[in-house]
């Protein structure tokens, strides 16, 4: 890698109310540019918001049939374009992505980067209307491509457990919510309302735009002033999402489908996020515990014991959750249980080999070095520090996890405690 870790360097500034971080890299062939319109996860919000994604990537005012809209993405070199939602702890951000090839590698001169900032000015600024609406041929078209997005998550057993034990864990809490929305909002959705919505948080709602690629800051700049133009006011701040949750009894929920394969979930609260002096340690622990294939989880539950098809933690960061997913048969749940708290209360007891604190440090550190080959993650993790109040610089993270040591992930266990053990099995047989 030609580039050292120091490079996740990004100059801010304030355009037009929206802050705008651009890094000059000769690194990539291409320009990414990302913008994230930031909104707290909520009921009242959480569909318009999903919705909102979908209609504003069909048409702009200077593009009002989606067709022309993608010949025009095909004019400037093939850009790959999409508006989505995000969840990043208990906020959902709307995120406009955009990538072009950079001008200096095609064979004729034209103003391309200019061009690909235009067209993202469109979709955020300029949207097709038919009054003071969106189009109601989109909305109709958009919502029941949303209704059928929602209702399909059951087909996806996987990501189906993960949003129940994720629901039954956080009950009352915004981060229950599904990131794209519940059916039972879609018909009060107008194209009246939608629009008074966006017009609403394209006012006041945080704007951050990254750009990363072989570009003159000065030129993007430009760019920006000019086709980037909001009626920004005054800028609501959202606060970060609390990691601190004080702890009930551990639940244990079942729901019966028709699934050949049992998934056991089980949710951990961590207390600690990404801002806290313990990340680090975080997941250095979800590291060991069971973020790779040489983590405890997969050695004990999966290959000793051979209890599970596979058996894995993930963290959410921003939430100071942590989820604990595994593929079982249904007659090994008490087993499997048994055996993950087994390897939970090894860490409590700091039974972590040397060789395996190494191992998951260099794992951890590859994977985060592996940021500097994509814009993308370059800027998912400089955005992570401005959702999160803490800006981490990476060669200070990768420093702070080389120094992490087995009393220090002791430390991370005592916080880390089961709220919700879920289990999705066949309507076979008993509880």
């Amino acid at each position: 890698m030609s580039e050292s870790v120091k490079d996740i360097s990004f100059h801010t500034s304030a355009i037009n109310g929206i802050n705008v971080h651009i890094m000059p890299t000769a690194k990539f062939k291409t320009t990414t540019i990302v913008t994230m319109i930031e909104q707290e996860l909520s009921e009242e919000h959480v569909t318009k918001t999903a919705l909102l994604a979908m209609v504003m990537k069909r048409a702009t005012a200077r593009f009002p049939e989606t067709k022309q809209l993608r010949e025009h993405l095909d004019f400037l070199y093939g850009a790959i374009f999409d508006v989505d939602v995000v969840k990043k702890g208990e906020r959902q951000i709307l995120q406009i992505y955009m990538e072009v090839p950079n001008e200096k590698y095609l064979s004729k001169e034209n103003a391309l980067l200019e061009e690909a900032i235009r067209f993202v000015g469109d979709i955020v600024c300029r949207p097709y209307l038919e009054g003071e609406a969106f189009a109601e041929k989109y909305i109709a078209q958009e919502k029941e491509t949303l209704r059928k997005r929602i209702e399909s998550l059951i087909d996806d057993k996987m990501k189906y457990a993960n949003q129940r034990v994720t629901a039954e864990m956080c009950q009352g809490e915004p981060y229950a919510l599904l990131v794209q929305g519940r059916t039972e909002d879609l018909p009060g959705i107008t194209g009246e309302n939608l629009y008074a919505y966006y017009r609403e948080i394209t006012s006041h709602n945080p704007i951050d735009l990254f750009v990363v690629g072989d570009v003159e800051q000065a030129a993007v700049e430009s760019a920006i002033r000019e086709h980037l133009q909001l009626a920004r006011k005054e800028v609501r701040s959202i606060g970060p999402t609390e990691a601190k949750k004080r702890m009930g009894e551990e639940r244990v929920v079942i729901d019966k489908l028709d699934v050949n394969q049992a998934k056991l979930n089980i949710g951990c609260r961590t207390q600690i996020g990404y801002a806290d002096d313990q990340y680090p340690s975080l997941l250095v622990y979800n590291g060991v515990l069971g973020g790779f294939p040489h983590s405890k989880l997969f050695v004990n539950v999966r290959e000793k014991e051979s209890l599970a098809y596979y058996a894995v933690s993930r963290l959410e960061s921003h939430k100071g959750i942590m989820m604990i997913m595994s593929g079982i048969d249904v007659k090994n749940f008490d087993r499997a249980v048994a055996i993950i708290k087994e390897q939970l209360a090894s860490m409590k007891q700091g039974r972590i080999g040397e060789e395996e604190l190494a191992q998951t440090k260099a794992t951890l550190a590859n994977q985060f070095r592996e940021l500097l080959d994509s814009a993308r993650m370059m800027i998912d993790f400089a955005y992570n520090g401005v959702v999160s109040g803490r800006k981490r610089q990476l060669e200070e993270l990768l420093r702070q996890i080389e120094q992490v040591q087995i009393d220090d992930l002791k430390r991370v266990a005592e916080q880390v405690a089961i709220d919700t053990v879920y289990l999705l099995r066949d309507k076979k047989g008993d509880a």
